[in-house]
């Protein structure tokens, strides 16, 4: 039997509980330690976390504990360079996406893990939802070029709105949730991004003046494919059409149907509802010699859909993997800076109004 990999979980918002209640219930992880600025004040931990010992300070847990892994929830700002302390105190990383707030820092993250023989995992959620990869699957079989057109648009209030003003003192929304949706256009046309224009607004005063809460960005590939992507964050955010998620081909196109239908199910803002997929549409351009439909639309609703906690669980199922089995990462790796390298271009061209080369 393997020994059980000690893991010091870092972060204790909405990612750092799902994933600490995921280490505690897989039997090849043991936490050593929860940390947060206000970890040894916190009420209202799940019963299932309440019993772990806290820390205020990561350097403190990090000689306290001297774990074999961290889980790194925080804000962006931060992940770099607890990473490469952590990495520098010889344990294996998961990192919440993004990895930095630049590419360098997201370059150096990796430069460290290879130097240290350590594994890298970075929580691109995504990845590990059923029927997200199925829709990859789809949209791969549709010929090239593709078009691929995505948006999360999120009417936040209360507790929500204040987390997404911190989160934008140091990345905006294309750049935070972005990162998500582009490296799943990478996936599905295989193709070498090539340009990237953007646009955004700044349509609140609570935020700073050189920050703006809605942007869209246009990525071009060197297949001729193209994807844009659409994130806005606050209470002026309309709930109709903020999860557009539909890809078309030559052949045909795949859509995620179910979630499009406002107010069926979780708000805009709730995290259940990012990932879910519910229904995919599949649609088959082939016509006869009337130029009718040769086949009707195919209705695909995937049994398995988890929730948020569940992916999460998934995601520590995967790095616990990496870990005991030397999975090697460098794709990984690579896909989370590529995909980082892109949003940022589209942060830039948002500031200049450039078009952005890569």
């Amino acid at each position: 039997m393997q020994k059980r990999v000690r893991v010091l979980v870092v972060g204790l918002g909405n990612m750092g509980r799902s994933h600490a209640k995921a280490y505690h219930a897989l039997d090849g992880f043991e936490i050593v330690g929860l940390c947060s600025r206000h970890a040894s004040s916190l009420t209202d931990l799940p019963p299932e976390l309440a019993a772990y010992p806290r820390y205020d300070s990561y350097e403190e847990a990090l000689n306290a504990v001297q774990p074999d892994a961290v889980s790194i929830n925080t804000y962006p700002d931060s992940h770099a360079e607890y990473a490469c302390m952590a990495f520098e105190a010889g344990a294996h990383v998961f990192l919440e996406k993004p990895m930095a707030p630049t590419v360098e820092a997201s370059q150096t993250v990796v430069d460290a893990a290879i130097k240290a023989d350590r594994k890298l995992v970075v929580g691109y959620i995504l990845r590990h939802h059923p029927s997200w990869t199925k829709f990859v699957e789809l949209a791969q079989g549709l010929g090239r070029p593709l078009v691929m057109r995505m948006n999360l648009n999120q009417q936040s209030r209360g507790s929500e709105w204040s987390v997404h003003k911190h989160l934008m003192e140091t990345m905006s929304p294309i750049v935070d949730c972005g990162v998500h949706y582009v490296d799943i256009m990478c996936l599905m046309c295989g193709a070498k991004p090539v340009k990237v224009h953007a646009m955004g607004a700044r349509l609140s005063d609570e935020i700073a003046p050189d920050m703006y809460n809605y942007g869209q960005l246009q990525v071009t590939f060197d297949d001729g494919s193209v994807g844009w992507y659409e994130a806005g964050w606050g209470p002026m955010m309309s709930e109709t059409a903020f999860f557009v998620k539909d890809v078309v081909g030559p052949d045909g196109c795949v859509s995620i149907v179910a979630a499009e239908q406002a107010g069926q199910g979780p708000g805009s803002a709730d995290v259940e509802g990012h990932a879910r997929a519910g229904i995919l549409r599949l649609h088959h351009a082939q016509t006869d010699d009337n130029g009718e439909f040769v086949e009707d639309d195919t209705l695909i609703e995937m049994e398995d859909e988890p929730d948020h906690d569940e992916l999460c669980f998934r995601e520590q199922v995967f790095f616990l993997k990496a870990i005991q089995e030397d999975i090697d990462l460098t794709d990984h790796m690579r896909d989370a800076v590529n995909s980082l390298r892109i949003v940022l271009a589209a942060d830039r061209s948002v500031r200049t109004g450039d078009v952005i080369s890569l």
